[in-house]
């Protein structure tokens, strides 16, 4: 008896101890996610077209600011373009693959044309891909609403069963 009050206890302990560590995870994923953001540099930023076929494109966007808003440029007339209009929900990836790590981010695409902040939101090494910033350069913010995350440097992983990955809901 004495033995499985023991064995309980311990068991209980290191419940506790696990759940303590899952809080203290959940306290930190914004920062893990931003250094994976950074490390990553690039990501994908995926849409839907009319007939819900998925598309991934390569993006390099700008660092996410405080509310994890993210900048990025296309082309005006791309199709990238045509599907956020009649579908503004999306998701970003990014990949660092020497950590083994991830960040998911799904939400919702704003296309926005205003010239006062495309002044702001550019990078000198857009200058080949954009000529003129008036005509061929389109702004897309995009506002998350989730993110998921894993990364084995962190030890952030997912459930071991159902691979669910620990998750941050955004505010409005």
């Amino acid at each position: 008896m004495k033995q499985l009050s023991i064995l309980l206890l311990l068991l209980i302990s290191i419940s506790c101890i696990d759940k303590k560590e899952k809080v203290i995870e959940k306290t930190n994923l914004k920062s893990i996610a931003r250094e994976i953001i950074t490390s990553s540099k690039n990501c994908a930023l995926i849409t839907v077209d009319s007939l819900g076929v998925a598309h991934a494109r390569a993006m390099d966007p700008f660092s996410p600011d405080e509310k994890f808003n993210i900048w990025m440029a296309t082309k005006p007339n791309s199709n990238k373009v045509w599907q956020i209009a009649k579908n503004p929900n999306v998701t970003l990836y990014y990949f660092d693959k020497e950590n083994a790590s991830y960040v998911t981010l799904q939400g919702k695409a704003s296309l926005i044309n205003s010239n006062t902040i495309k002044e702001k939101m550019w990078k000198k090494e857009w200058e080949n891909f954009y000529k003129n910033r008036t005509t061929d350069y389109q702004l897309i913010l995009f506002a998350p609403k989730k993110m998921n995350i894993i990364s084995e440097k962190y030890n952030i992983l997912g459930d071991s069963i159902t691979w669910k990955t620990p998750e941050v809901l955004f505010k409005k």
